[in-house]
């Protein structure tokens, strides 16, 4: 299963953000890695290296790789509608982000390697696909051998996200996709119209 393996801090040290999560490095040092990091006379940056920075902010935060997102790309442009919203909707039905989003796993990185380990279902199937591509009505729940998973019961016991477009039900551990979200709806900071402009280059 292809995945990121580096260093998280470094990344959201890069950014500037917290991709992975609370991050006590990031707090510390509010400034890009390496040695010229606290150097505030730094080149002004391209208009294609902003563009590419918000793609690779977009790949780490969803944990998806370069050629797995380039196919959500083009399958975002083909689909009617804005083709950065579109991109975005795609991420936040992937199985792997709604398992995080429903607070079933602290991160989208748990999440994903709980997804590959089978603690969950969908519609009353085990699925173990992290890519999974959710659709309206979907169902995910926590597989009866997995309900007493340490990992999951800590995390839905701090659970104190709700979202819009999703529905759960804490006595029997479901949640239902009920749609993919508006981009109203998406907390992400992402600008996803410089990834459409760098795509379309």
């Amino acid at each position: 299963m292809a995945r990121y393996r580096g260093p998280k801090s470094k990344i959201a040290r890069k950014f500037r953000e917290p991709i992975f999560g609370p991050d006590r490095a990031l707090e510390k040092k509010n400034y890009p890695p390496g040695q010229h990091g606290p150097n505030k006379r730094r080149g002004k940056q391209s208009e294609y290296s902003i563009q590419l920075m918000e793609k690779q902010k977009a790949k780490y935060t969803y944990g998806i790789l370069e050629k797995q997102f380039a196919n959500l790309f083009h399958e975002a442009s083909r689909t009617k509608g804005i083709t950065g919203e579109n991109l975005l909707k795609l991420c936040e039905s992937r199985l792997d982000n709604v398992v995080y989003r429903l607070g079933m796993a602290p991160s989208r990185r748990a999440a994903r390697q709980m997804v590959g380990h089978k603690h969950f279902k969908v519609n009353g199937s085990v699925v173990n696909i992290p890519s999974y591509h959710m659709k309206a009505g979907d169902v995910v729940e926590v597989r009866e051998r997995s309900k007493s998973l340490e990992i999951i019961n800590e995390t839905l016991a701090n659970r104190k996200e709700n979202y819009d477009w999703l529905e759960w039900d804490s006595q029997t551990m479901k949640g239902k996709f009920v749609n993919a979200p508006e981009r109203t709806q998406i907390p992400e900071n992402i600008k996803e119209q410089l990834i459409v402009e760098l795509y379309s280059k």
